[in-house]
C-alpha cells in the first residue's frame, strides 16, 4: 500500500540505513543504500536555486515529481523560499529516504510514495512550480504533468537521453519525440529545440502555451525552464514557433524554416550539395534576457561553474544554430584559428555574434557563411 507523510517543521529520529552525509547548498542530507544521488550535478541545482530566485519564486507551491534524497526541493524551500513542497517518488527506499531529510531540515513539505501517473490521476490539484527530473527522457510523463499545470505554472524539465535526443538512435528519437535528430556537431542544439518541441506540443493539448525561460544542455543532460499560460492563442502562438532544420555535410551551409509543413530546399545554396532535413524542433529564443540577468547576479554566490554556465546563456546570440570553426577551418583546408578573432572580424563589419553554450570552439553570428568563411581566410592569412 503506498503512503503518504505531512511534515511540518519536525525533527527527524527515525532510524536509517545511511551511506553517506552531505552538505550541500543549505541543505544538510542523508544518501540511504539504493537512493541515487549525483554530486556533479550539484551545478545544475545550483543553477535551479538561481532561476527560482530570479523568477519570484518565493513562497510558491513546488511538486518534485522524483524526489530520489529530495535534495532538490530541500535547496528550493531553503534557499529559494519556496513556500510548500510536495515531494513523490514512486520508488519505497527513495520515499523513506525524502521523509527523513525533510524531517532533519526542517521544511514545510508532505512526502508521497506514488508514481507521476497514479499521482496526476489522482488529484485536482495544480501547482506553481513543477520539477520534473527523470532518469532517462521525461516524455513519458510530460503529459501527466500537464494534467497537473494551470496558467502561470514554471516548469523544469530534464532529460538525460541525450544520445537519443542528439541522433545516436535516430528511431528511438523518432518514436519518443517524433522528430527526426541530426547526428553532427548541431546534435546538442538540436536536440534541446527537438525537446522543447516536444514540450510545446504537449502543453497545446491542455491549451497551454509556453515561455521558454531558460535552458541549457551541458554533460549528459538537458534542461529546459518555462512558463505556462494557459489560452488557446497562446497555445498555438507556441506551436507557430516550431518548424525544422535543415544542413548541408559538404560546406556546413545550414538553415532553418518555422512552420507544420514548410518548404525546404533539397540543393544547397551555398554548393547545391543536399540538404539534410531535421525536426520538428522548436525555432525560438532559448531564454528570457531578464531572467538570466537576475539568475546571474544570484550565481555567483555559487561559484564559477554555475555563474559561467548561465553567463553563457545570457550572452548568446538568439538564433538558431552556429558555426564549428574547427569544422570550418578543416572545410577550407586550413590551420586552426581562435573562434574569438572570427567573431571579432565579423563585429567589425556590424554582424551580431557570441560564443555558445553547445560548442567550446564555436559561434552564433547573424552573418551569412560566405562572411564566416571569409573572416577565417582572413585570420589564416
Amino acid at each position: 500500500m503506498r503512503t503518504g507523510f505531512w511534515i511540518q517543521y519536525a525533527f527527524c529520529t527515525e532510524g536509517t540505513d545511511q551511506l553517506t552525509s552531505i552538505n550541500e547548498g543549505n541543505a544538510m542530507i542523508i544518501v540511504n543504500e539504493g537512493v541515487f544521488y549525483n554530486p556533479k550535478m550539484k551545478k545544475l541545482r545550483d543553477i535551479s536555486v538561481a532561476f527560482l530566485i530570479a523568477a519570484g519564486a518565493e513562497g510558491m507551491h513546488l511538486l518534485d515529481s522524483t524526489s530520489a534524497t529530495g535534495i532538490r526541493g530541500i535547496r528550493y524551500a531553503k534557499e529559494a523560499g519556496i513556500g510548500e513542497v510536495l515531494f513523490l517518488d514512486i520508488n519505497p527506499l527513495a520515499y523513506k529516504n525524502t521523509r527523513s531529510n525533510v524531517l532533519r531540515n526542517k521544511i514545510k513539505a508532505r512526502v508521497l510514495n506514488k508514481s507521476i501517473q497514479e499521482f496526476a490521476g489522482s488529484v485536482g490539484q495544480r501547482f506553481d512550480v513543477i520539477d520534473l527530473d527523470p532518469f532517462g527522457s521525461p516524455a513519458p510523463n510530460l503529459n501527466d504533468i500537464m494534467k497537473l499545470c494551470k496558467d502561470g505554472t514554471i516548469l523544469m524539465v530534464t532529460a538525460t537521453d541525450t544520445a537519443v535526443l542528439c541522433g545516436a538512435h535516430e528511431g528511438a528519437c523518432i518514436k519518443q519525440y517524433m522528430s527526426k535528430p541530426i547526428h553532427n556537431y548541431l546534435c546538442k542544439e538540436a536536440g534541446l529545440r527537438i525537446l522543447i518541441a516536444y514540450m510545446i506540443r504537449s502543453a497545446a493539448q491542455f491549451n497551454l502555451g509556453m515561455e521558454i525561460l531558460a535552458s541549457i544542455s551541458d554533460m549528459h543532460y538537458m534542461r529546459v525552464f518555462a512558463r505556462l499560460r494557459y489560452g488557446a492563442s497562446h497555445a498555438l502562438a507556441s506551436i507557430k514557433s516550431i518548424g525544422f532544420g535543415a544542413y548541408c555535410t559538404s560546406c556546413n551551409f545550414f538553415e532553418s524554416e518555422a512552420g507544420i509543413s514548410p518548404q525546404i530546399d533539397k540543393k544547397c545554396k551555398v554548393c547545391a550539395g543536399k540538404l539534410n532535413a531535421f525536426g520538428p524542433l522548436y525555432l525560438g529564443k532559448l531564454k528570457d534576457r531578464n531572467i538570466t540577468g537576475k539568475m546571474l547576479k544570484v550565481a555567483g554566490g555559487f561559484g564559477d561553474k554555475a555563474e559561467a554556465q548561465i553567463k553563457v546563456l545570457h550572452d548568446e546570440l538568439d538564433v538558431p544554430f552556429f558555426y564549428s570553426i574547427p569544422k570550418l577551418t578543416k572545410q577550407l583546408g586550413m590551420s586552426s584559428v581562435s573562434h574569438f578573432n572570427v567573431m571579432k572580424r565579423l563585429a567589425d563589419q556590424d554582424y551580431k555574434t557570441s560564443a555558445t553554450q553547445f560548442d567550446r570552439d564555436g559561434i552564433k553570428t547573424d552573418a551569412p557563411l560566405e562572411k564566416v568563411l571569409d573572416a577565417v581566410k582572413r585570420e589564416n592569412s
